[in-house]
């Protein structure tokens, strides 16, 4: 398959760097943001083309990527007159960046089988600094030719590019790498308080045991804004319970026990409640820290 036009929509934190890589890989881009301001911005940076709605800018597209918030923000930019499915030409590949649920993945994955297009879910991990460096993980669901196809693509902006499995697979794993971060977090800020109370040289304890058993992104990349009590540098809580509320969706289905998940989210959601809705996801640090 021969890609000439590729369109991105959704231009957040994440899609924004991803659409840009796409531009300085000398892919020809079209974006559209539902704010205008940021497409406007956008194209005076990166250059390229931007489009009023989400059809317009699908028009022609070999490749539309889309990176929204949730399963309603997808369905809004899918579906309409002026949505991406009434207006794409045939043998279209949508690949959707959203973290959303399994069930719209293969609801649309369907579609896709009976309107001659086709749809892969590839929601991302590695945060704003990934997104940023072209160096995000791609969590694949769908099928091998299309996959084959589009690779070259998401290698822009991906660094480890995986197809997991069938229609639906791509969001699945990145549930699990939810679940996994919640836990990660909890434990690193437990452990920090701790060794705060013990009196005891954070940073010094952080460089060794970042070297050994315990290291893991988030100690690497996190524990020194932990330390100085700031929380504003990448995934926001109110994003992160979305996520973990998909999570508890999907166990419900099959059967899985979340128990350590739920209580980290009842955390997060007290973090909410004080104040910090849009602070990352590291700031449950500010339970157990007494300064």
């Amino acid at each position: 398959m021969k890609i000439q036009k590729v369109t991105f929509i959704g231009l957040g934190v994440m899609g924004y760097n991803m659409a840009g890589h796409l531009k300085k890989n000398n892919f020809n881009t079209t974006v559209y943001n539902r704010t205008p301001s940021v497409s406007e911005k956008w194209i005076k940076e990166f250059g390229g083309i931007s489009k009023k709605n989400p059809g317009e800018a699908s028009l022609d597209a070999d490749i539309v990527c889309i990176c929204v918030g949730r399963d309603e923000d997808l369905i809004s930019v899918m579906e309409g007159d002026d949505g991406v499915i009434n207006n794409i030409k045939d043998n279209t590949i949508i690949i959707d960046h959203t973290t959303a649920s399994a069930d719209i993945a293969r609801k649309y994955y369907q579609q896709g089988k009976e309107s001659n297009f086709s749809f892969l879910d590839a929601p991302v991990s590695g945060g704003q600094a990934g997104a940023e460096n072209g160096i995000l993980s791609v969590m694949v669901g769908g099928d091998q030719e299309q996959f084959d196809n589009v690779k070259p693509v998401m290698s822009a902006y991906g660094k480890t590019i995986e197809l997991i499995g069938n229609s639906g697979s791509g969001q699945l794993a990145k549930m699990i790498n939810q679940i996994c971060i919640a836990g990660l977090v909890q434990g690193l800020s437990e452990a920090m308080a701790f060794g705060k109370k013990a009196n005891l040289d954070m940073e010094k304890v952080l460089q060794v045991i970042s070297k050994g058993a315990a290291q893991s992104w988030q100690m690497e990349n996190r524990y020194k804004t932990m330390l100085k009590g700031e929380y504003e540098f990448g995934f926001a809580v109110d994003w992160m319970r979305k996520d973990l509320s998909i999570c508890f969706n999907e166990a419900e289905k099959n059967g899985a026990s979340l128990p350590v998940t739920k209580i980290v989210d009842k955390y997060y959601e007290e973090v909410q409640n004080n104040g910090g809705s849009r602070y990352d996801t590291s700031s449950l640090m500010t339970l157990v820290d007494d300064k």
